[in-house]
């Protein structure tokens, strides 16, 4: 019973954890300090804050596991994956967001 207790607890802060994470990414976009890149991977806009930084990091680290699990299982490039990804993730960047163009220049999405 005590087991029990303790994973329940734990799948319920980690599922909080991951919430609270979302919004904080959610938050980092509507402000204009993260975007999404061609490249599939977020970019920090403006100035690289710590905070910032590290969540750009933790979260490009986590869609590159997500990428490189995607490519294996359909037996394609990682660099396929990841192209298809970031394509994806701007065509769905709502207005006010930033996305960056290929030619590395940052675009407030209209």
């Amino acid at each position: 019973m005590k087991k029990l207790l303790h994973t329940t607890l734990l799948v319920a802060g980690l599922s909080w954890s991951a919430l609270a994470f979302s919004l904080e990414l959610d938050a980092a976009k509507a402000s204009g300090l993260v975007g999404e890149q061609p490249s599939g991977y977020l970019g920090v806009v403006g100035t690289a804050t710590p905070a910032v930084t590290a969540l750009v990091n933790d979260i490009n680290a986590k869609r590159k596991a997500a990428y490189a699990e995607i490519a294996q299982r359909n037996g394609t490039a990682l660099d396929a994956v990841e192209q298809l990804a970031g394509k994806k993730a701007i065509e769905k960047t709502p207005p006010g967001q930033y996305v960056k163009l290929p030619s590395g220049e940052w675009l407030q999405v209209k």
